[in-house]
């Protein structure tokens, strides 16, 4: 009888192991999805608050100069004074203007296509159009 009890004690079982993999692989299974689809809305939340903060930023600039940049000049003016801007009191950002959630630059509209201008994301895929995680982000003001 003291045989049977050490031996059982000494470690698991082939069966034991089987079954223990198998309900880590069935539980991964439905929680893995969620998780990810998690992150693609982490990232959308995230690309519009970085948006909010550069429409902060270019409604500072544009109390000081009179106006928003131009389309051509983009949102580098936030950090660097452009070429015969005599109100500019930047830098407006603390650190250089990020990139999307997706590793992209955003877009910067004036004249936006709905609003007066436009901060826009091309989302996942970098392209125009998209859906779900590939959509457009747009930021008018």
């Amino acid at each position: 009888m003291q045989q049977r009890t050490m031996r059982r004690s000494r470690g698991f079982t082939l069966l034991e192991l089987l079954v223990v993999v198998m309900i880590i692989a069935l539980l991964s299974s439905i929680v893995g999805p969620r998780l990810f689809a998690q992150v693609g809305n982490a990232r959308t939340k995230t690309a519009q608050a970085q948006m909010k903060t550069l429409e902060d930023a270019l409604s500072q600039y544009r109390l000081d100069t009179g106006g928003f940049p131009a389309a051509e000049q983009g949102l580098t003016v936030l950090r660097q004074a452009p070429a015969g801007s005599p109100g500019w009191m930047g830098p407006y950002l603390t650190r250089d203007v990020p990139l999307d959630p997706w590793g992209h630059a955003y877009l910067w509209r004036n004249p936006g296509e709905k609003n007066e201008v436009e901060i826009a994301s091309l989302g996942g895929d970098g392209k125009p159009g998209g859906s779900g995680e590939a959509a457009d982000l747009v930021h008018g003001f």
